[in-house]
């Protein structure tokens, strides 16, 4: 557990351990939950599918391909117990394939059009 206060800012680096310095590491998912057990049914998202969804969420120059550094402001359930956990998924993929999902960025899915 980390603890911190209300709005601090939490800072966090995800390392790839991989001899193979052609890699690079995206972060493409990071959701909150008040249980540590269920990410699905009360969640709030940081980022999902590439798209910042909080405002306090940045990112960090790193020197390295195989390291991700961001931040967002801690914050808390309402009407819950004041722990948070959070999940994310990374996605590795090979330097300089423009066409990984790496480079993609942000995907915003296309809405369905409703039959009459």
């Amino acid at each position: 557990p980390y603890y911190v206060d209300i709005n601090q800012n939490l800072f966090l680096e995800a390392y790839l351990h991989s001899s193979d310095s052609n890699l690079v590491l995206f972060v493409d998912t990071c959701v909150a939950s008040p249980s540590p057990h269920n990410f699905t049914t009360v969640t709030y998202d940081i980022i999902r599918n590439g798209c910042v969804r909080d405002s306090t969420y940045a990112t960090y120059y790193s020197p390295y391909r195989h390291i991700v550094r961001f931040k967002f402001n801690a914050f808390q359930f309402i009407c819950s117990n004041p722990s948070v956990y959070l999940q994310c998924e990374l996605v590795v993929c090979r330097a300089y394939d423009y066409s990984s999902r790496c480079y993609e960025g942000c995907i915003t899915r296309s809405k369905r059009e409703a039959s009459s």
